[in-house]
């Protein structure tokens, strides 16, 4: 008999995660399962004493990653429909999920479970054959406590993030030397992040840029990008990035800088059941 516990000790995890990761067909968006996943609630799946499964749950009710190990004696779809029916005590109410189309067991089963779906981002990878014009190389600086204050206003002002959570998540990036800004005239016109995995899909680069709104459709956006790709390159890792679906000038500006999306980031609803 499978029960499930919720897991407060990350580290319970490592293997299933591991397994978990290397079981995807591309890596997997890092804003995602290194920004999101990490607050999320995490619970255990049991058959007996042995962890054969997790999965992991936000705030808003929607699972994020799901995984059972092919060692586990329960089936996937019976446990997965259990879980998003409510059946169990530990878990709740489950209101829909978020995966990706590299996740192929997870994503079967959520378009099993639901009628209801729509994409919310675009997983990209660079492409080193794809031909990209070049650009002039440009003064990206490389961010440091000094700039804290006036890049989280400046990132505030261009995409309207809450500030606590712009000053966190600025401050970690600074200490792990993955921030960088431009500056043009005494401005800063954008910023730049290029960000390193801990474990899990270390051979790659999580990018990303935000520009000002009164330079925005001018190709900075595409110059940035190129910058943090050659950054990427230089350690030895491949640039990866992902936006929203609804961002057009984003896409364009990243499929313009050499990048080819390849996956998808699918939500999921399972309240019209």
């Amino acid at each position: 008999m499978l029960n499930i516990r919720e897991i407060t000790q990350p580290s319970e995890l490592r293997v299933l995660k591991t397994a978990y990761f290397n079981a995807s067909t591309s890596p997997l968006d890092g804003m995602w399962h290194f920004g999101f996943v990490p607050m999320a609630q995490h619970f255990g799946f049991y058959e007996g004493e042995n962890l054969v499964g997790y999965c992991c749950i936000n705030s808003e009710k929607y699972l994020l990653q799901f995984y059972l190990s092919e060692l586990a004696n329960t089936l996937p779809s019976d446990l997965f429909t259990s879980i998003i029916n409510g059946e169990s005590a530990a878990i709740g109410e489950v209101k829909g999920a978020f995966a990706s189309t590299a996740e192929p067991q997870y994503l079967s089963l959520c378009m099993d479970g639901s009628a209801a779906h729509s994409v919310n981002a675009l997983m990209y990878q660079f492409c080193e054959d794809k031909a990209v014009r070049e650009v002039n190389e440009i003064d990206l600086n490389l961010a440091d406590d000094g700039q804290l204050s006036l890049l989280v206003d400046f990132a505030f002002e261009a995409i309207d993030a809450p500030k606590e959570w712009l000053t966190s998540y600025y401050t970690r990036l600074i200490s792990r030397n993955e921030l960088w800004y431009w500056v043009r005239n005494g401005s800063v016109v954008a910023t730049g992040e290029c960000r390193l995995f801990d474990e899990y899909q270390t051979q790659f680069a999580d990018v990303g840029m935000i520009v000002s709104t009164e330079h925005r459709r001018q190709g900075l956006a595409t110059r940035v990008l190129k910058q943090l790709v050659m950054i990427a390159k230089k350690k030895g890792l491949k640039a990866v990035c992902s936006t929203e679906s609804s961002n057009i000038g984003a896409q364009k500006a990243i499929y313009k800088a050499g990048f080819t999306a390849l996956n998808r980031i699918v939500q999921f609803d399972f309240s019209n059941r």
